[in-house]
């Protein structure tokens, strides 16, 4: 026990060192990695079998890592068609004083679900409201804030949320009904973080001011509503439960043909866009829409890859067995989604991003919750939404810099932990009835 504690100390150590230097993700995971390697070697495991449980944990993901690469191309699309314009200019239209905080937390809300991403909507949607919050004179500190809650509401349950994606694959659950699962157990949650910036914009209203997305686009697009329609096609695929890559690549395709007939790109120009992804020229444009294509999501496919062979060298040399008992009585005492909310708080301050967080999150509490659909709700309800919460996380900190925040807004992100707190709460009546009745 006492070399498996060395292990996981050097493992955060790394990783920590790693942050502070900006050393790249990627590059961090590797030396986690070689550190697991060493000590599977000193457990007396040769080299082919820790390769080979490497390979079973990758194995548990590698479905997804092709549709991970669909969504990069998908979003490259939807920029260079004009979609996210068109989304922004007419979501922008319905932003006004009265409210002002709802409404962003809203918009913020409906774009996360159409695209999946919280970087991407923090980079369009989330720096709109972070600019006409200060052209009315709303403190940036509760724009923020709402601005952060509503671009993890999709993260957290969007059909194309490479967060979701991971959580089912991992726990070997539908992703339809997971999604399901997590709008019935976030309404109430939700509701009350309507309420909170309802009340909270009553006590920062501004000016007037404005911002003309509409006219900054249509000097570099050509927006008509059918622009809309790749969005539209997830949602409607999606409500008949549709596989997700057909879902991707139906929107994909109509993307593709709004790319050639409305923006008039060449077909090299199309092919490029879906590799490299959308780059303008102009400053303004460019900080909100840059980003996208299939070599974007090649370092996240690499980095849920050298997680997933973590959790097969876990699995293979009962690295974490020690931690897992120790889980499962403190799940025992506070029910097996406290269990999961706690280690969700430390595996997302040991971590620096969401993807090893939730493969550490559920490594550990296989063991406490081995209901998978169970398990899957609270690791939404728990780790994907925690992340988010740290400073030092790049789930937080990344959206925070994009839309330029101040880094407490993160204490305003009320979403982010009603959801959790609620849900516990949920859980603890429950046992306290189910030990009542028994």
């Amino acid at each position: 026990m006492m070399l498996e504690n060395l292990v996981m100390l050097a493992f955060v150590a790394v990783l920590m060192f790693c942050v502070a230097f900006g050393v790249p993700t990627a590059a961090a995971l590797i030396a986690g990695y070689v550190i697991f390697i060493l000590y599977g070697m000193k457990k007396g495991y040769s080299v082919p079998s820790l390769l080979k449980m490497s390979w079973s944990g990758l194995g548990t993901v590698i479905r997804i890592l092709f549709i991970f690469l669909l969504i990069g191309i998908l979003t490259a699309l939807w920029r260079g068609a004009g979609t996210i314009p068109e989304i922004i200019a007419v979501s922008a239209g319905l932003i006004h004083p009265s409210g002002f905080l709802l409404l962003s937390f809203l918009l913020n809300c409906a774009v996360s679900v159409l695209t999946g991403t919280s970087f991407g909507t923090a980079a369009t949607m989330g720096v709109v409201c972070m600019t006409m919050g200060s052209a009315m004179g709303v403190n940036p500190l509760f724009t923020g804030g709402a601005v952060v809650s509503g671009i993890f509401f999709g993260d957290r349950c969007s059909p194309v949320s490479t967060s979701a994606l991971l959580v089912s694959e991992l726990t070997g659950t539908d992703l339809y009904g997971n999604i399901r699962r997590m709008l019935r157990s976030c309404l109430v949650p939700f509701v009350l973080t309507c309420a909170a910036y309802l009340a909270l914009g009553a006590f920062s209203r501004g000016g007037s001011g404005a911002m003309d997305v509409k006219t900054m686009f249509s000097g570099h697009f050509t927006l008509h509503w059918i622009l809309l329609v790749p969005a539209l096609l997830i949602l409607v695929m999606a409500a008949f439960r549709a596989k997700v890559k057909y879902t991707l690549l139906a929107s994909a395709a109509a993307a593709a043909v709004c790319c050639l007939v409305f923006q008039k790109m060449t077909v090299h120009e199309l092919i490029r866009l879906m590799i490299f992804g959308y780059r303008s020229e102009d400053p303004q444009l460019a900080a909100m829409m840059n980003g996208g294509g299939f070599l974007s999501m090649v370092q996240v496919s690499v980095i849920v890859g050298i997680s997933s062979a973590y959790a097969g060298i876990f699995e293979g040399t009962g690295l974490l067995l020690g931690i897992k008992r120790y889980v499962e009585a403190v799940s025992r005492r506070i029910t097996p989604f406290g269990g999961i909310l706690a280690v969700s708080v430390v595996t997302s301050m040991i971590s620096f991003n969401q993807t090893l967080a939730i493969i550490l999150t559920d490594q550990l509490t296989k063991d406490a919750e081995p209901d998978k659909e169970k398990r899957a709700l609270a690791l939404e309800d728990t780790v994907v939404l925690m992340a988010a919460l740290v400073p030092w996380s790049i789930a937080g900190n990344v959206p925070i810099s994009t839309i330029g925040a101040p880094m407490a807004s993160l204490c305003l992100a009320f979403y982010l932990i009603i959801v959790p707190l609620w849900n516990f709460a949920r859980a603890l009546t429950q046992n306290r009835k189910n030990f009542e009745r028994n």
